[in-house]
């Protein structure tokens, strides 16, 4: 493929498994290197993403005299969201404002599932993002992600262990595709003409439940792996009893819950044709872990 004749492209969160496969997703669809500019707080995990030959930047969205810096002379910013729960809408907002001041004309956020009307508990900060960003007056394309394949990958070890995956999620549904497809969504939204000011609202082609989960792991690993759904409550004394922290467990059980209340399983095929294939199964995924 040859080079695509683009602007200059800063990623930020480049070390980061989103920000990282935006990058793979913009040097695949043809992007010169020397176009990107891969952004990361850790010096260390940014200096070594230039061996793909992309140039890099240390920044921090809570040192704003560190962003103009990293942003002057680019037109593009991928902004992918902070896992910083709590705290993020400042350190957006933060990253918004050097990028008007640096004269960057396209911010490409990640945010999450129907984040201007959802009650999804990681909503709230990325509706007043997306709200901070419409007021700043800078051209823009809303990418809302559902959730990752990648995320279950993490837990898998312990349900291989335990023989039993375990959540709070009754039946609810979960339409979750690959960093790699989100990371791709990114590339197409920057290389294809006409994504300004459109918001997309992003999830896997399968919708998969608890049950599905297990049966998914049963095949992969050829061996039975039930599927134990308990209540909210119940689930909040298995992990109380784990050692988990009040916040912890707060997070993830009312996650749980949000799951069980249908809030990630999303319909429509957005993401499918900005990346211009299927998914990534789920299976696809988990297959790695193991």
């Amino acid at each position: 493929m040859t080079d695509y004749p683009t602007p200059t492209i800063v990623v930020t969160g480049a070390t980061g498994g989103l920000g990282r496969a935006a990058i793979d997703g913009l040097l695949t669809r043809g992007v010169s290197a020397s176009n990107i500019v891969a952004a990361g707080r850790s010096a260390e995990k940014v200096d070594a993403l230039q061996q793909l030959g992309v140039r890099t930047a240390v920044l921090d969205f809570a040192e704003p005299d560190t962003l103009i810096p990293a942003f002057a002379g680019a037109d593009i910013l991928v902004l992918v969201s902070t896992s910083e729960p709590g705290n993020r809408v400042p350190l957006h907002a933060a990253a918004i404002d050097a990028a008007k001041a640096a004269g960057i004309t396209h911010i490409v956020y990640t945010s999450a599932p129907h984040a201007d009307s959802s009650a999804l508990i990681l909503a709230p900060e990325h509706k007043a993002t997306e709200e901070y960003l419409q007021q700043s007056g800078v051209a823009h394309t809303v990418l809302r992600n559902n959730w990752y394949n990648e995320n279950y990958g993490r837990s898998l070890p312990q349900v291989v262990e335990s023989g039993v995956y375990l959540a709070s999620t009754g039946e609810g549904r979960v339409a979750s595709a690959s960093r790699a497809d989100y990371g791709d969504a990114i590339a197409a939204v920057i290389t294809t003409p006409g994504a300004l000011g459109k918001v997309y609202e992003l999830n896997g082609d399968v919708a998969w439940t608890g049950t599905e989960f297990a049966a998914v792991v049963t095949d992969l690993l050829g061996r039975e792996i039930a599927y134990n759904s308990v209540s909210t409550e119940e689930h909040a004394a298995i992990l109380r009893e784990a050692g988990l922290d009040d916040g912890t467990i707060w997070f993830l059980t009312n996650l749980d819950a949000n799951i069980r209340d249908g809030l990630l399983d999303s319909s429509g095929d957005d993401l499918s044709r900005l990346i211009g294939r299927p998914t990534t199964p789920l299976a696809d995924t988990l297959r790695e872990y193991l």
